[in-house]
Formats: structure tokens, C-alpha cells, sequence
């Protein structure tokens, strides 16, 4: 029963692998011209499906309402969108010397470039009991930015390894991402009232179209004979992965507690999850527009496919440790209080994952 259940909450990193199986066995099944169409199907209606559901379930009163925090907004925006893809192209330079695969190497390099996620980071923030308000802003503000700011650090740092032209990229970019993600929120404006009371489940639905982005992403490569991804490159960029998630995270912690930062215990939270996160759902139909036609864009996938459960299970697993170092930063700022006064209770402090 308790696997069935586990099962059911992990059921899209599930479904990656049994979607990157299948494209294994069978190829042919989602290659261009394949009988999915992926060209059409995939390039067009899938991308834009994912945007045109981010665009209903994004609820713009609570960006609005987040707008004060401008200082916490800019750290957020800039390590995530200049520090990070600037880090890791130095990074990367030193390790270009080593026999891991080059095209590993670049997909490492778009992770960089990725804005953040809209779920996890809000999540895991919420988990903790961080500002979340601020997490939600940054996370769709930041989406927003990503969609002009990712297709430009892509070609600034691996420009010349794209075949599309810069003005096919935008055109498709508007048409596939910003329009239905327009379109959305518009729609979202009339069936508010219906939205709130139903709760359709967003998220699964953008996984779902998700796993057959990735699942064609996989038939071109398993199709393409000249491609081969040794074990050795594999785990080295599961270390680096790690490695990058702990640094970054420290460092975003150390930046945003000095005694000059302005920061509190609870915005902290929300910046070491929305400067760290990187979003799956946006990158890996960013990397299809722009990478289309590449015969290595699985391998550039690889790091980002990757990252996004490493981000998740290091979140969740410093869930409590972050927890009580906030909850103890809190106490320590709180006036002592009087000798006749009852002392508070320790607050609600028993689900960290209920959500």
C-alpha cells in the first residue's frame, strides 16, 4: 500500500523513465515524421499547451501583491539569470580539459540559463514556512523574464551550436510560449470563479504533455547511430549536479543573512529555493525551440533532466534543518516577553510536507 502510495506521488519521475524506455525500444515511433508528428504535435501544439495552462493558473493578484520587495526580487532575478549561467560557463571552461562529454558539458550550461520553476521553489518554501508570497512572484515573474532572457543566454553562450536563425527562435518563441501564455491569463479573467471552485490539476496536466516532449527529445537520439553517452560522463555530471545545487544554495544563504542584507529568516527561505530552482516545464520545450533539428539536443537535455529531481530531493531533505534555523532566527528577534505574561507555544511545526 505504502509503495502504491509512493508510487502515485512520484509518478512523473516515473513516467521519465518509462518514456525514455519506450523511446529506447521503439524509436521510430516519435522521431520527425514518425507517426506522432513531433514537428507539429510537439513543436506547436504541446509547448504551446503547457504555456496556455501556466497562463490559466497563474494568479496575478499574488504577484501584485508581492511587488513591494523590490530589493529581495532583484538578488533573486540577478544570481538566477546573470550569477548562475555566468558561474557556470567559468566553471565550465576548467572543465572542458576533462574527457567528460562536451555535449553534457553544454547541457550544463543551459541549466545555468533557466529561469526558475513556478511549483518547486514555492513549494518547498511553503514546506519551511518561508515568504511565500515573494516565492510565487519570483518564480512566475521570473518565468516571465525567462522567456525573452533563456533564449539569449542560450545563443550568448552556445550560439553557435544552434541551427535555428534568431528571428525563427522569437517568432516561435511569441507564437508557442508568450501568446498562449497571454491568451491564458485572459481566459483565466472569465472563469475565475469556476477555476477557484474546481481546482483543475495544472500541474499534472503540464507534466503529462511534459513526459511526450521528453519521450520524442529521446527518440531522436536513440534513432541517431552516431550518439553515444559513456557511464563515466554520466556520473561525473550527477556529482557536478549535486555539487552545484549545495554551493549555490550556501551561497545565496551566506549573501542574504548579513547583518547589512535587510533580509529576514523568512525571505532567506524563499531566496535559497527561487535563486537555486531551475524549471524542467520551460526549459525543456525552451531547449526544443531553440536547439530544433540538433542532433545532440537529448544530450544537451540530459543535465536539466537531471537537475530538476536533484533540486527537489535536496529541498526536501533540508526541509527541517532550514526550518530550524528560521524558526530559532525568529525567536531570537522577538522581544522577551514580560515576567506576568504566558509564554508562547512553539507554533505548528508538525507537517512539514503538507501541501
Amino acid at each position: 500500500m505504502r509503495l502504491l502510495e509512493r508510487m502515485r506521488k512520484e509518478w512523473f519521475m516515473i513516467g521519465i523513465v518509462l518514456v525514455i524506455a519506450a523511446a529506447k525500444l521503439e524509436p521510430s515511433v516519435g522521431v520527425n515524421g514518425g507517426p506522432l508528428k513531433p514537428e507539429i504535435t510537439v513543436s506547436y501544439i504541446a509547448v504551446a499547451t503547457i504555456f496556455f495552462n501556466s497562463g490559466l493558473s497563474l494568479k496575478t493578484e499574488e504577484l501584485t501583491s508581492a511587488l513591494v520587495h523590490i530589493k529581495l526580487h532583484l538578488f533573486i532575478q540577478i544570481f538566477t539569470l546573470a550569477f548562475f549561467p555566468a558561474t557556470i560557463w567559468l566553471f565550465l571552461q576548467l572543465l572542458s580539459i576533462t574527457p567528460i562529454n562536451e555535449w553534457l558539458l553544454k547541457g550544463l550550461q543551459t541549466v545555468g540559463c533557466m529561469p526558475p520553476p513556478v511549483s518547486s521553489a514555492v513549494i518547498l518554501t511553503k514546506a519551511v514556512g518561508g515568504n511565500e508570497a515573494a516565492a510565487i512572484f519570483n518564480s512566475a515573474f521570473g518565468s516571465f523574464l525567462g522567456i525573452v532572457i533563456t533564449p539569449l543566454l542560450l545563443l550568448l553562450f552556445l550560439g553557435s551550436s544552434s541551427s535555428v536563425p534568431f528571428t525563427s527562435i522569437f517568432s516561435q518563441l511569441f507564437m508557442t510560449v508568450v501568446a498562449p501564455l497571454i491568451v491564458g491569463q485572459i481566459v483565466r479573467r472569465y472563469i475565475k470563479d469556476w477555476l477557484e471552485r474546481k481546482k483543475p490539476p495544472f500541474g499534472a496536466i503540464s507534466s503529462s504533455v511534459l513526459l511526450m516532449i521528453i519521450y520524442t527529445t529521446f527518440c531522436d537520439t536513440f534513432s541517431n547511430p552516431n550518439i553515444d553517452l559513456d557511464k563515466f560522463s554520466l556520473v561525473l555530471i550527477l556529482f557536478i549536479i549535486f555539487s552545484i545545487q549545495l554551493s549555490f544554495m550556501l551561497l545565496t544563504f551566506i549573501f542574504s543573512t548579513r547583518n547589512n542584507s535587510g533580509f529576514t529568516p523568512a525571505d532567506t527561505v524563499a531566496i535559497i529555493f527561487c535563486s537555486t530552482h531551475k524549471s524542467l516545464t520551460l526549459g525543456i520545450p525552451m531547449l526544443k525551440i531553440v536547439f530544433a533539428g540538433h542532433e545532440h539536443l537529448s544530450l544537451i537535455s540530459v543535465p536539466l533532466l537531471i537537475y530538476h529531481p536533484a533540486q527537489i530531493l535536496l529541498g526536501s531533505v533540508l526541509v527541517p534543518t532550514i526550518k530550524s534555523w528560521m524558526v530559532s532566527r525568529q525567536k531570537k528577534a522577538q522581544p522577551r516577553p514580560l515576567a506576568n505574561s504566558p509564554p508562547e507555544g512553539p507554533g505548528d511545526l508538525s507537517v512539514l510536507f503538507d501541501y
